[in-house]
């Protein structure tokens, strides 16, 4: 990630063990699930692409897609997110850490402006709410 911008990480810890949470973010059909995503593609290797339709609270549709640049199973991803009117995709890392039947989980991006960064932790914690649900009744 640059060092350059605006950053934000967020730490969670999550009651379900790795494996599980691994598979949330990269099983197509456990994430559109806790996401609130429909069309959700993943090809979860380095080179990869995936793609998703959002659909935020009102119903409104956001298609959304990008690539990974890094896949540690059950320890890391690095995802990046096209972004309409940017040159170069927004990277996302997503780093866990095993503790038993917990995983700690870390977001963090580097985004241009203090606005961007300011969207981007609140989709990002919109998804961490989800996530913690969703393995809460899974």
């Amino acid at each position: 990630m640059s060092t350059v911008g605006y950053d934000y990480t967020l730490t969670r810890t999550l009651d379900a063990p790795v494996d599980k949470v691994w598979a949330a973010w990269t099983i197509a059909e456990h994430y559109g699930t806790w996401a609130s995503a429909e069309e959700v593609v993943f090809d979860v290797r380095p080179g990869g692409a995936w793609s998703s339709v959002m659909v935020i609270p009102g119903g409104t549709r956001v298609p959304l897609s990008g690539g990974y640049t890094e896949v540690v199973e059950n320890k890391r991803l690095v995802m990046s997110m096209n972004v309409p009117g940017r040159d170069e995709p927004v990277l996302m890392a997503v780093d866990l850490t095993d503790d038993g039947e917990r995983t700690q989980i870390r977001l963090s991006q580097t985004l241009d402006t203090a606005e961007d960064r300011d969207q981007a932790e609140q989709g990002s914690n919109f998804l961490l709410d989800g996530l913690a649900a969703h393995l809460a009744t899974a």
